[in-house]
């Protein structure tokens, strides 16, 4: 289930985690008894797992900082052919 902000008519604020389905209904303030409203509010990105919270910090420093790239990520180094064919001996060399 989400978590939502609430804020009563008293102005006390609180988060709730309340079905998706329920997400239009007052609730009543747990410190006077008011009814609460759901505000609206910046999705909590800091409570994602782990990994894509990196991922997130990985992609907002690189848009400042973008990493100099020499070769293809991931690529090995090739290496050279050698053919023991004797017509390949007398085709020209760069």
């Amino acid at each position: 289930m989400p978590i939502y902000e609430f804020r009563c008519e008293s102005a006390h604020e609180y988060e709730r985690s309340v079905p998706i389905s329920a997400r239009d209904q007052d609730l009543t303030c747990p410190r006077c008894g008011a009814t609460a409203r759901r505000r609206i509010s910046a999705p909590r990105l800091s409570r994602l797992g782990s990994s894509a919270g990196r991922l997130l910090d990985r992609t907002a420093h690189s848009a400042h900082e973008p990493g100099v790239v020499d070769r293809i990520p991931g690529a090995r180094p090739t290496a050279a052919r050698t053919t023991t064919d004797p017509r390949h001996a007398r085709l020209p060399r760069p």
